[in-house]
């Protein structure tokens, strides 16, 4: 039986959040991580041209890798590419969603905040997920793209500036009544949970959909004995570092994952 080889792909760093739930699931699988950061961050691209950028990126790499499976580590991406990837690809896709039905079942107070990219915030996707899931609830929304970047920040070396953090979360922290439950609607904002609760003199739940990505992907490939169990994953960007530090940094954030190579990848 032949080692299982999967994709995960992100516009940049946040993916790693979905990669550490779905290989706790799945240890026994060679993984690839690609991210797109020469076009980061996707949340405010046009959504056609999203589509094409994804679609021609992925086609180029599993043409040069054996892919069995491609996990879209990207709310952004999935919300916007994932319908046209499906029909391109014969291999599974599995995409991210805002978990809305899980926070629905949680929130105690029927305050739910959902924090996401721009994009990912105006889709009419996102609205459909709340009317079907959360119609009872009253469902807050914010849109940041700073958030993205505070998280790649973070994993190449930088301290989170916790005061940036309290401006762009305001709108909840004044209210009397605020949120008990945030749902992570990227997969940046996993890498920034802690930092993220300790702005709320509330206790709050903060979920994601890494689980339930996990729980996919394990249903579809099924489990696989074959694996070595010293890991090969490698790691690819696609857009050369402005500095040596901040290529070092990041390549120490990745190994700290398993990653055993950080590597340029021409886009194709």
């Amino acid at each position: 039986m032949s080692v299982k080889q999967v994709l995960i792909f992100d516009s940049g760093v946040g993916g790693l959040s979905v990669f550490a739930q779905v290989l706790k699931v799945n240890p026994n699988i060679s993984y690839s991580y690609l991210f797109d950061n020469a076009y980061f961050p996707y949340g405010e691209l046009d959504h056609d041209f999203l589509i094409q950028r994804i679609t021609r990126l992925l086609v180029s790499f599993s043409e040069k890798q054996p892919v069995d499976l491609i996990v879209i580590a990207c709310n952004s991406a999935s919300t916007a590419a994932l319908q046209a990837l499906r029909a391109r690809f014969s291999i599974p896709i599995v995409g991210v969603v805002p978990a809305i039905k899980p926070a629905a079942g949680m929130t105690k107070n029927g305050v739910i905040g959902l924090l996401a990219t721009p994009a990912t915030v105006n889709r009419t996707y996102t609205q459909e997920l709340i009317t079907q899931f959360a119609v009872s609830a009253q469902v807050l929304k914010i849109g940041s793209t700073e958030l993205v970047k505070l998280a790649e920040q973070k994993l190449q070396g930088a301290t989170v500036d916790k005061k940036q953090l309290q401006i762009i979360l305001q709108p909840w922290l004044s209210l009397k009544e605020k949120p008990d439950t945030l749902v992570l609607g990227c997969t940046h904002f996993p890498l920034l949970k802690k930092e993220i609760a300790a702005c709320f003199d509330n206790e709050v739940n903060l979920v994601d959909s890494g689980k339930a990505i996990a729980k996919r992907v394990n249903q579809l490939l099924g489990h696989n004995r074959a694996f070595d169990a010293i890991s090969q994953h490698q790691a690819y960007y696609t857009k050369s570092f402005s500095s040596s530090k901040q290529h070092t940094a990041l390549q120490s954030s990745f190994r700290n994952y398993g990653f055993t190579a950080l590597k340029f990848y021409p886009q194709g």
